[in-house]
């Protein structure tokens, strides 16, 4: 089992290429939030004012634009760990690599065409609706395949 988590097995690579995908997605959220905070010169706390030349800053937790972000994080703070783990998971089952592959890729372009259209160019539901639910499918199917696979424990 223990060769199935190396370079040489294109399905741990593919796991590990799309999660840092993934992961440097939610990395930039924390960039858009804070350049949303600077555009709108919202912040969260009164010492962070000291970042706005020529003052008119203002201490709110309550901005749209910056709170959409937020929410975008939240999101993907609530969802993307468990596709990790649940990829992992699937990783040791030995899948079959274009089935594997193609799972990964559509659950990351979904969780990055979530953020666009929550966060960066708000679209209107439900396109961000179908964007969460074919993640969500994607990782059901994932943990599912696994649990066949690792039932008889």
């Amino acid at each position: 089992m223990a060769d199935l988590l190396t370079k040489d097995n294109p399905v741990f690579s593919g796991y590990v290429f799309w999660s840092l995908i993934l992961m440097l997605k939610m990395l930039c959220l924390y960039f858009l939030t804070v350049r949303q905070r600077f555009r709108k010169k919202v912040f969260i706390s009164p010492e962070d004012l000291f970042f706005v030349r020529g003052g008119g800053g203002e201490v709110r937790n309550d901005d749209d634009d910056v709170e959409r972000v937020r929410r975008a994080h939240r999101n993907d703070l609530e969802n993307i760990p468990l596709f990790l783990v649940a990829g992992l998971f699937y990783v040791l089952t030995d899948p079959s690599p274009d089935v594997a592959l193609n799972l990964f890729r559509v659950y990351a372009v979904a969780r990055i065409l979530h953020t666009l259209v929550y966060a960066v160019y708000p679209v209107r539901q439900p396109v961000r609706a179908i964007l969460f639910f074919v993640g969500l499918i994607v990782t059901l199917v994932i943990v599912l395949l696994s649990l066949v696979t690792f039932h008889h424990v």
